[in-house]
């Protein structure tokens, strides 16, 4: 029995309750932690109390009654509270500092305002115009305008980088002076010069170091391998286009091999396309317009070794670029076809009178002169003879390595070139040069199969060969060996046999009458429209072979008559076949040849003064083998009767040529 007499149970223990409450308990939990991810903390935060300035602030709380009947405020209760709010809310922020600053960054950044691509566009082009203008008008002033035009251009917007790129092209252009700089020396500060000098030397080395920064970079861009949208401009391509102006405008200022270095990269690829057309262009306006030389020797050995790490696999119009140069000649003087146009205007002076004294001084100042310029002319000679000299070895260089190498896509551009640049060629090459040409007129037939084979199989990569062209181009290039240096006065010593040229064109004649490509360029046989160096006809390189061969300018009176005979029958039989305008331009040559040599051939046209026995052969394998004096050109009488009226003019000019 209990002391105060209330009577207490026992109550039993039962499991089945405390494993409900363990239940309900991790059930509680889980709903806990899965409604914690969509607490939202900062509001959390903002709906904190937070801790009053003011310790002895009265409580708003209602008193309480205690067990002993007593009223008590709360407020020991109340700071305990504030101080757990005020830790709570420090611990918070010690883990939220680095979430809040990032979420203030971003806030800042998203109410940034944002300026549109258009609006960019149009700031910098305003911007660049007023740099370029005050550049042009005072370079000097305002020199520091270049790198700012340089910072432009780091922009990410590509139509800005063109902007900054074109630009620049177009104040360089106009400030680049006419004469190259040369780099500041260590002894430079320490000279002492006027303010003007130290001010120009400071403009000039301002001005170079622009320019190589901006070289440097159309290098960059030029290498920029982007895909364009058809019908605008890349990068790239108005890099490329800055330098071949550049190049074309000022050759001859600092950095020159930088840019053709940009040219000739863009040159190495097999295909061509419009910006290596623009490169083109600008070697060639180069090559032109260069009367120093040094450019040009620097272009040339660029694009030889070029062509040579590449193996020749470039386009031939690459090769055609050497047709272009001007080498080994006149620069100086400007003449025309009536008059020499005098640079210097003589005045009649004065007479004064001086004394023997002054006029002996006066004469040896005038010798001193005399002989300044003169050494000053030698050496300007010399300095350009030898830089043809080492252009012409490179060219040269190059055509024997593709000629050894047989590549068929430029052997025409070789044979372009060897015939053109012939009579500058060393005599000691002429034994093998000539050993070449008849092994490319001999393997024709198999280099045909090989191309028709290699067409058949992939026809975007192969061009067809103009073997035809390629074998007159060879009777071409041998003839031309003869008429420079002298050579045909010591063709003996040199073992020059050229008949197997003159067999080849014989027996070639009638095949070639038929040709459907007779009349047209290389041009229109071609698939290459980059290039239009050359454009002699078929026609015109088959007279040019015939005139070395029958009218040679070093001996025109050395053909033998048979050789004479045969050819005026084969050319007769021939122009019956031949266009109007080849027709004409054959029967032309035949008068010429009558001309020179009308007693040699004037038996063709008599039956009465045969000389020859047995039968004509005009299928013959050579030339002596035709028999041409035991036939009669009776083809004569055809082509008086011909549709074209220049062509029946021709024939019967041609008999009334002939002795009678």
């Amino acid at each position: 029995m209990a002391i105060n007499g209330t009577k207490r149970r026992k109550l039993a223990h039962d499991s089945s309750d405390d494993e409900a409450q363990a239940t309900a308990s991790r059930k509680v939990q889980k709903d806990f932690f899965k409604q914690a991810s969509n607490w939202d903390l900062e509001d959390d935060y903002a709906s904190r109390r937070r801790k009053s300035k003011k310790a002895d602030k009265e409580s708003t709380k209602l008193p309480i009654k205690t067990a002993d009947g007593r009223l008590e405020i709360l407020r020991e209760l109340e700071k305990e509270e504030d101080l757990v709010s005020v830790e709570s809310d420090t611990e918070w922020l010690e883990g939220r500092e680095d979430d809040i600053e990032s979420e203030v960054e971003e806030e800042v950044q998203e109410e940034a305002p944002t300026v549109s691509e258009a609006q960019q566009i149009r700031e910098a082009q305003e911007e660049l115009a007023k740099l370029a203008t005050s550049l042009s008008e005072d370079p000097e002033e305002h020199v520091g305008s270049l790198k700012t035009i340089a910072a432009i251009g780091e922009s990410q917007i590509p139509a800005i980088q063109m902007l900054a790129l074109m630009t620049q092209m177009s104040v360089y252009k106009d400030i680049i002076p006419g004469y190259r700089i040369r780099p500041a020396s260590e002894n430079d500060p320490a000279e002492k010069v006027s303010k003007d000098v130290r001010t120009l030397r400071q403009y000039e080395q301002a001005l170079v170091l622009g320019y190589q920064n901006y070289v440097k970079e159309l290098a960059r861009c030029a290498k920029l391998d982007t895909n364009p949208v058809k019908g605008r401009q890349s990068v790239a391509g108005i890099a490329i286009t800055c330098a071949c102006t550049l190049i074309a405008a000022v050759p001859h200022f600092n950095f020159r091999s930088d840019l053709l270095r940009i040219l000739v990269n863009k040159l190495s690829r097999k295909k061509i396309d419009g910006s290596s057309v623009k490169c083109l262009k600008a070697l060639e306006t180069l090559f032109r317009d260069d009367e120093d030389g040094k450019p040009t020797m620097e272009a040339v050995s660029l694009l030889s070794k070029m062509m040579k790490a590449r193996e020749y696999e470039v386009d031939e119009s690459v090769v055609n670029l050497f047709l272009s140069l001007r080498l080994l000649s006149e620069f100086a003087g400007k003449a025309s076809q009536d008059a020499v146009e005098r640079t210097t205007t003589f005045k009649k002076k004065k007479w004064e009178y001086r004394s023997k004294r002054e006029r002996k001084a006066k004469k040896e100042q005038k010798s001193l002169e005399k002989d300044m310029a003169a050494a000053d002319a030698m050496v300007d000679h010399e300095e350009r003879d030898k830089m043809q000299s080492e252009t012409l070895k490179l060219v040269f260089a190059t055509y024997f390595r593709i000629l050894k190498m047989r590549a068929p896509h430029l052997m025409g551009a070789v044979l372009e070139g060897l015939a053109k640049y012939a009579h500058l060629i060393n005599q000691d090459f002429f034994g093998d040069l000539l050993e070449a040409l008849k092994d490319l007129i001999r393997h024709s037939d198999d280099d045909a199969d090989a191309d028709l084979a290699a067409q058949n199989e992939d026809d975007d990569s192969v061009s067809m060969r103009n073997l035809t062209r390629e074998a007159l181009l060879c009777t071409v290039t041998a003839f031309a060996l003869l008429e420079g240096q002298d050579a045909h006065n010591s063709r003996n010593n040199l073992h020059l046999d050229l008949t197997y040229f003159t067999t080849h064109l014989f027996t070639s004649l009638l095949n070639l009458s038929v040709h459907p490509d007779l009349e047209l360029t290389k041009m229109a046989n071609t698939t290459s429209t980059t290039s239009k160096i050359n454009v002699q006809t078929t026609t015109v390189l088959l007279l040019r072979s015939l005139t070395a061969i029958l009218l040679p300018a070093w001996n025109i009176r050395s053909v033998p008559p048979l050789k004479l005979a045969a050819f005026t029958k084969q050319l007769m039989t021939a122009a019956l076949q031949l266009p109007d305008k080849s027709c004409q331009a054959t029967l032309g040559l035949l008068n010429d040849m009558a001309h020179t040599h009308g007693k040699k051939i004037a038996s063709l046209w008599n039956t009465e003064e045969r000389k020859g026995d047995g039968k004509h052969n005009s299928l013959s394998d050579t030339v002596e083998g035709s028999n041409p004096f035991a036939a009669t050109v009776w083809e004569g009488e055809l082509l008086k009767k011909h549709f074209s009226p220049k062509v029946r003019e021709g024939a019967k000019l041609l008999v009334k040529t002939l002795p009678s």
